[in-house]
């Protein structure tokens, strides 16, 4: 269950899900990514930032983080704390296959409705989140007979346990990226807002009043990522959704900003290790 080889470097997980229990002092991810997954992070120690999507939320302890599979995200790691996280990967379909009347995936859904992915366990919720997950590493000895099952079993009582507790709430304005520039941010909500129309440097630094020399370094210090590589990662994401929708994989490209096809079926198939045509066929 902890070998990372499972899933593959450009998102694709081959299992149900995937359990990680990580303690260390890694550096802050450099750059925005997705998963063809979804993702939970449960924060035990340390001081991490996480990005999700245009607005930045600082975790605290027992904090539970959900990243649904298309969210653009990334982590801002104090590395002066051993940062301890449980990770976990679920496989989009895997509880409506095995639950398909429960609703679990509905903390999810209403994350990616309300742009709200954080959820805050009280003190009891957090007692139950401890003996469960610690059932669940004890479950991770195969030597164990019947332990695959028992590890199903309290994955789908782990997400029963989550659709329980209370989102944090929407963030006040004050509040919101509490880090992050107000023009950055500003210029994030326009970018989601507007993927298929012009956002060359220079119309996204006269928007907000700045140089494009000083535009392009406070979106780098800001963010992590040039202003290049977060609009193709955000229109590729995009195209990525309309094309498992059902629309054509080129007119697909045209409404995400690509005019070129050419172009747009390499950098998909460099971000999703797929090519735009295929991916309407994946189940």
């Amino acid at each position: 269950m902890n070998d990372s080889g499972i899933f593959s470097r450009k998102g694709y997980l081959d299992e149900d899900y995937h359990y990680f229990h990580l303690k260390d002092s890694s550096g802050q991810e450099h750059s925005f990514h997705f998963h063809e997954f979804n993702k939970v992070v449960l924060l035990l120690s340390g001081r991490v930032d996480y990005i999700v999507e245009n607005t930045t939320y600082p975790l605290q302890p027992w904090s539970v983080l959900l990243v649904p599979h298309h969210a653009i995200h990334k982590a801002v790691i104090d590395v002066s704390e051993p940062y301890e996280r449980i990770i976990l990967y679920l496989d989009s379909d895997f509880l409506d296959r095995v639950l398909p009347n429960a609703g679990l995936m509905a903390c999810f859904e209403a994350a990616d409705r309300s742009g709200q992915y954080i959820l805050l366990p009280d003190a009891r919720q957090r007692e139950e989140l401890t003996a469960l997950l610690r059932s669940f590493e004890a479950a991770m000895d195969d030597t164990l007979r019947g332990a695959e099952a028992m590890r199903d079993t309290l994955i789908m009582q782990f997400f029963i346990l989550l659709n329980r507790i209370r989102p944090a709430g929407e963030p006040a304005a004050e509040t919101r990226s509490p880090r992050m520039d107000p023009k950055i941010r500003d210029t994030l909500a326009h970018i989601s807002e507007n993927l298929s129309g012009d956002l060359s440097v220079d119309t996204l630094a006269a928007r907000v009043f700045l140089s494009r020399y000083y535009f392009m370094r406070l979106f780098k210090a800001q963010t992590g990522d040039t202003v290049h590589a977060y609009i193709r990662q955000k229109r590729l994401l995009h195209a990525a959704r309309l094309i498992r929708e059902g629309m054509p994989a080129a007119q697909a490209a045209s409404a995400c900003g690509f005019h070129d096809y050419s172009v747009f079926n390499r950098a998909f198939r460099s971000s999703f290790d797929i090519r735009p045509a295929d991916l309407q066929k994946r189940p």
